[in-house]
């Protein structure tokens, strides 16, 4: 095992109890450090990110299960969250439609506070246990969808009380979170508990804790599109061609898969609009 993972399952164990993302950084002096040992620090936390996310995928294999089987029967991923959590369940919910060209409506980001939040902290917003709900109820949630619920101390009221009384109707609930044993983890059905550890800066839970929720996030979104059958081989055949850049690649895919030259491809590409249609198009000629 390696050494950052043995010490990573070691303070695990002798923490427990405690809110790990509130925890004293294992730094000090911080203002006083060359900026070379800043960075350096930073780092090698960073370093622990992966192998605590590595102990949670038999969690987030079995969330993408449900949230596959439910998405084929028309069913639809949400998330909720606040502050930093709430902003990368957002984020991964709007590169969904470019990146495999899905409707917007399939994965929904919910953010305490709503959009203007994003962008500016909205005083309170999280503390509300019935807003999350409320605010589901102008997607018209039901039991073929899956909510899950992002908060990296696992404490917070706006996500908690969604994550509840979602599960009590009867949707499939799931949560990331940083510390073991939380109020949220207890709510959901299938919790993911990633702890990273102290933040470098004590409590700043958008370094570690983020970076472990971002990585969480694109596994279960990417395993759950290519469960879904929106990519082809390991390429993205139904992404949106929003830019030249896009464009160039879809180019590019269509000249290896069907090995025609680049003027071919382009006139494949723009007349039917998408590198899947293209080639599937061609090979009925």
């Amino acid at each position: 095992m390696n050494s950052s993972h043995y010490q990573l399952s070691t303070f695990h164990c002798q923490l427990k109890t405690m809110s790990t993302t509130e925890s004293s950084s294992l730094y000090n002096d911080l203002e006083k450090m060359p900026l070379s040992e800043l960075l350096a620090g930073i780092n090698n936390e960073d370093k622990k990110v992966a192998y605590a996310v590595e102990e949670a995928v038999p969690q987030i294999e079995k969330l993408v299960e449900g949230i596959v089987a439910r998405m084929k029967q028309g069913g639809r991923l949400f998330y909720i969250g606040a502050g930093t959590s709430g902003r990368l369940g957002v984020v991964d919910a709007s590169e969904c439609p470019p990146t495999y060209g899905v409707p917007p409506e399939w994965v929904i980001g919910i953010m305490a506070g709503g959009d203007a939040a994003i962008r500016k902290s909205k005083e309170f917003a999280e503390d509300d246990p019935e807003q999350a709900w409320q605010d589901l109820q102008e997607y018209n949630i039901d039991e073929k969808d899956t909510l899950i619920g992002i908060a990296a101390s696992g404490t917070t009221p706006y996500v908690i009380g969604g994550v509840k009384i979602a599960r009590e109707n009867g949707i499939l609930t799931g949560c990331i979170t940083c510390n073991l044993e939380t109020p949220l983890a207890a709510a959901a059905e299938v919790p993911i508990e990633v702890v990273v550890g102290p933040e470098f800066v004590t409590g700043s839970t958008r370094m570690k804790a983020g970076t472990a929720q971002k990585l969480v996030l694109n596994m279960i979104s990417t395993s759950t599109m290519i469960g879904l059958g929106r990519v082809k081989g390991n390429r993205m055949v139904d992404m949106q061609l929003s830019n030249n850049k896009l464009v160039d690649r879809g180019e590019r895919m269509i000249m290896s898969e069907l090995e025609i030259d680049r003027e071919q491809a382009k006139q494949l590409l723009e007349e039917h609009g998408s590198v899947r249609k293209a080639v599937e198009e061609y090979r009925k000629q």
